[in-house]
């Protein structure tokens, strides 16, 4: 199967060339020495200057590791980034400070690194030989406009306005140490791009969804859009509030081109109990809703650490759902978990039960069993990895024998249907216009896969009071609530959550206290699987003895305790205090950046 890690390998001289050519910095001075004609002279050439591009793309690793900073995570420690005082600063971005797991966090090209800018301008730039037929170098010229609509998309969301650069730079030109632009002019300058390669790009659909295609560029193009408008309409501040409807018409007008091509479709394949978590541990992308993935290879030892990062004791960041995002998964008949009267004096055994399928394939519960040594085991949340109890197991696999390294060839996805659906349902409910038809393919299409069997077609009238209260008092329309309730747990832990927050304006929500299950009594054993055999046993003072298995949590220290002192819920870390504020919606400019060129200016409060 061809992909990117296969390109990468058999088309390292590329890589050299390209390197001679554009492997320095913004400020630094560019070489242009080599034979251009050797690249772009013929379509192979171009082909193998293009799968350079590829190299950008997210690892496997920084996708299911990018939810570590995130309201509904607890963790190991407070990122320095939520930290309350002046932990995190502009030195931090230029690695000094922040740890490798938050630095994942932060997503694929993370600094303020500017080398892939450079290659893919440097292509565009000569990629003019008449040899070459014109419909040949726009596919490329495509490609390569799709990777910097890319790019400049994820530079925007980290650090507002940036410079806008689409031209590799001399080292006379001026741009080399000049201003940031303004975000219209920057964003607007995405949006031809990624027009101009959906426009162009030839591929429209390919098996291995390891390729660059139309629908892949379709998919950014309608992530890229609902988050700027979305951005636009809830940051008010900066007065751009009166063009949302622009960007949040093209990201309905992009999602409704991916679903009406025909080519997509949720997958089922597993029936509602299965088919969901199938997506995200099958070693082969699950063509019918997969849209792009990073795929693994044993052959090439191409693998990631997702058993890892989520079995481990010592490895990541013990990440761990909190209980007001497990509160916001349905009943299994549609009604609110939250509307049932003692829903939080209810223990983890019980309010697992009934509930949305998806549950139970995001985290574990208790029918979950692993594989140990060709046998199936119960595994109950295990707290010498979950703080809160509710440890996940969306991207990682059951076999216990691959728990310890990058052992893991599932493969990771990037862009799949379910995303559209919820892009598309989103950009309407913002804008006012969905109706229950669209409600009925998207949200209610998801639910159902899910196994949820009410209001599935019909629009909510009702605002769901507790989604309300715990995360968005601002929002009275039922439509919106739902539509960001169902995005949540449909894309939990693939890397969206803390950009969905920032866009939402909700960064307050990253204070959120790390809470987990309920314990009624401390000092006493839990059998969270009900199999008979105890798993956990939170003490305010030791036991003279220990049962062999049996996890035994101290709840009378700084770092947990119960919120009742001998009950009630889990707290992690209750004395960390993790602040928020306005200046946190956009990362800092690296101090050694500012140093070389003034002009860009550091943004606001840092």
């Amino acid at each position: 199967m061809k992909n990117k890690y296969f390109i990468k390998n058999s088309y390292r001289w590329l890589f050299l060339i390209c390197t001679v050519l554009l492997g320095c910095d913004l400020e630094e001075v560019p070489v242009d020495t080599a034979n251009k004609g050797a690249v772009f002279g013929s379509e192979n050439g171009l082909q193998l200057y293009a799968n350079s591009f590829y190299d950008w793309l997210p690892s496997a690793n920084n996708i299911h590791q990018a939810d570590a900073i995130s309201d509904y995570s607890a963790r190991r420690n407070a990122p320095d980034f939520l930290r309350a005082g002046n932990v995190y600063t502009s030195r931090t971005t230029d690695n000094t400070s922040a740890s490798g797991y938050d630095m994942v966090a932060l997503g694929s090209d993370w600094n303020w690194g500017w080398g892939t800018l450079r290659n893919i301008n440097f292509f565009l730039e000569n990629n003019k030989d008449p040899k070459i037929a014109p419909e040949v170098r726009k596919h490329y010229n495509g490609l390569a406009r799709f990777f910097r609509a890319w790019f400049y998309f994820e530079k925007v969301k980290r650090y507002g306005e940036v410079p806008w650069i689409n031209k590799p730079l001399d080292v006379a030109d001026p741009q080399l140490y000049g201003s940031r632009d303004p975000r219209t002019l920057v964003m607007d300058s995405v949006l031809a791009d990624i027009n101009y390669a959906i426009a162009n790009i030839r591929t429209v659909n390919e098996s291995s969804r390891t390729l660059i295609t139309k629908d892949v560029a379709l998919a950014l193009k309608s992530r890229i859009a609902l988050f700027e408008g979305t951005f636009r309409k809830y940051h008010t501040d900066k007065g751009l509030a009166n063009t949302a409807t622009t960007w949040l018409a093209a990201a309905t007008d992009a999602s409704e081109t991916v679903m009406n091509s025909g080519r997509y479709s949720l997958y089922k394949g597993g029936g509602t109990d299965l088919s969901y978590r199938q997506l995200f541990i099958s070693d082969a992308p699950v063509a019918s809703e997969v849209i792009l993935a990073v795929v693994s290879s044993t052959a090439l030892n191409v693998r990631h650490a997702a058993n890892w990062y989520f079995t481990s004791a010592t490895t990541g960041t013990r990440f761990s759902f909190i209980r007001p995002f497990i509160n916001t998964y349905l009943n299994i008949d549609g009604t609110p978990f939250t509307d049932e009267a003692d829903y939080q004096t209810q223990t983890f055994m019980d309010e697992v039960k009934g509930r949305d399928k998806r549950l139970a394939q995001t985290i574990r519960t208790g029918s979950y069993k692993r594989v140990n040594a060709g046998n199936q085991v119960p595994a109950p949340p295990a707290f010498t990895y979950t703080y809160t109890g509710y440890q996940p197991i969306k991207w990682s696999v059951d076999n216990v024998a691959i728990d310890g390294g990058n052992n893991n060839t599932n493969a990771v996805s990037i862009f799949r249907y379910a995303e559209i659906l919820l892009n598309y349902a989103e950009a309407k409910a913002e804008l006012g216009t969905l109706t229950t038809d669209d409600w009925t393919k998207t949200i209610g299409a998801l639910r159902s896969r899910a196994g949820i069997t009410g209001g599935l077609s019909a629009l909510p009238t009702v605002a769901d009071p507790y989604l309300q209260s715990t995360y968005f008092p601002g929002i009275s329309d039922p439509v919106i609530l739902e539509v960001r309730r169902e995005r949540g747990i449909e894309l939990a832990l693939e890397g969206f959550r803390f950009y969905d927050i920032i866009r939402w304006k909700r960064g307050e929500l990253m204070e959120m206290p790390w809470t987990g299950i309920y314990v009624p009594e401390a000092n006493k054993l839990m059998d969270l699987n009900e199999d008979g055999t105890p798993d956990v046993y939170f003490y305010t003072q030791a036991p003279a003895s220990q049962i062999n298995g049996v996890n035994y949590i101290n709840v009378a220290t700084e770092s947990y305790k119960l919120t009742n002192g001998t009950s009630g819920q889990i707290v992690w870390l209750p004395n960390i205090v993790r602040k928020w504020e306005e200046k946190k919606y956009f990362y800092p400019v690296p101090e050694t950046h500012l140093l070389t060129n003034p002009k860009l200016g550091q943004n606001t409060g840092w």
